[in-house]
């Protein structure tokens, strides 16, 4: 497949907190020679529930078959896989700086309201910077901190998202297998 042909996806999982899950879930993108772009796993909305949120570049074919592959799991309550206009998200970035030459560097104040950033820590040796946005947005912090007086550390989280609908498509197929019940009894 060629590199034109992939976009990156957003693929997100639901289950409950199982050992071992995060393994199973690798070695299926693995099978599929899909790398790992981003991983982010919390708690979600709903109680017992955890939410994998993985970013990966493939086509539209080969990400809706790992999706239905993951769904397949014993332990996975859902799989959906999303583009990024289906989604609002973002990464949190960290960068650590030198104190002496981030006083030194002209404009401080200036780069901190442009990237929109925000000071977390500051003391003797080093400040750290927080900047939350998109991949370009805190790539970008980045690449000019690099070029005016280096970053000692950096940092990037993986991709948190939520859907644009009203509620997680979780909750609407919880609610149907919650009616289907309903109506057996």
């Amino acid at each position: 497949m060629n590199t034109e042909d992939k976009k990156l996806f957003t693929v997100i999982v639901f289950s409950e907190n199982t050992v071992g899950l995060l393994n199973q879930i690798t070695i299926i993108f693995t099978r599929r020679r899909l790398n790992i772009e981003t991983l982010s796993v919390s708690p979600s909305a709903i109680a017992g529930v955890h939410k994998f949120t993985i970013t990966t570049f493939a086509d539209e074919v080969t990400v809706g078959k790992l999706v239905r592959q993951i769904d397949r799991r014993v332990d996975i309550l859902k799989a959906y896989y999303n583009t990024d206009e289906d989604l609002v998200y973002q990464e949190i970035a960290l960068y650590k700086l030198s104190t002496e030459a981030f006083v030194r560097m002209g404009g401080v104040e200036d780069l901190i309201r442009k990237y929109d950033a925000r000071v977390l820590d500051i003391n003797e040796s080093c400040v750290v910077l927080e900047k939350s946005g998109h991949y370009g947005e805190t790539q970008a912090l980045f690449g000019e901190l690099s070029e005016r007086i280096g970053v000692l550390q950096f940092i990037r989280s993986g991709r948190i998202a939520i859907t644009k609908s009203r509620v997680e498509r979780l909750s609407d197929m919880l609610a149907a297998v919650e009616e289907k019940i309903r109506k057996r009894n």
